[in-house]
């Protein structure tokens, strides 16, 4: 049974930092690329960044140079480290192993002062 569990989020100031990890079990996560989403009210989920295998990233020009995805694969987590966080960050974030239908339950994270 596959499995994939975001760390809880939480609520930061803007300009805070915030870190999400996100565990998978049931699967050879090595083999997969990774990714981050989120869904911010009345939006569409939109993809956030990437990994590869090889650990290529990719992000969405939004959160360039702020963001940073990185994975262990001894341990089976991904991490996106949020970095200068802005109102506009406010979303409920996703992990989902690519290119599976395997998706985390969501995590929340709001930016606010």
């Amino acid at each position: 049974q596959v499995q994939v569990v975001e760390s809880a989020g939480g609520s930061v100031q803007p300009g805070g930092s915030l870190r999400l990890s996100c565990v998978v079990s049931g699967l050879r996560f090595s083999i997969y690329a990774m990714g981050w989403y989120r869904q911010a009210p009345g939006k569409q989920r939109e993809l956030v960044a990437t990994i590869t295998t090889r650990g290529s990233t990719n992000y969405v020009d939004s959160v360039k140079g702020r963001f940073t995805i990185s994975r262990d694969d001894a341990k089976n987590i991904v991490f996106l480290q949020m970095e200068t966080l802005k109102p506009e960050d406010t979303a409920d974030y996703y992990c989902r192993v690519i290119p599976t239908s395997y998706w985390g339950q969501g995590t929340q994270v709001t930016v606010s002062s």
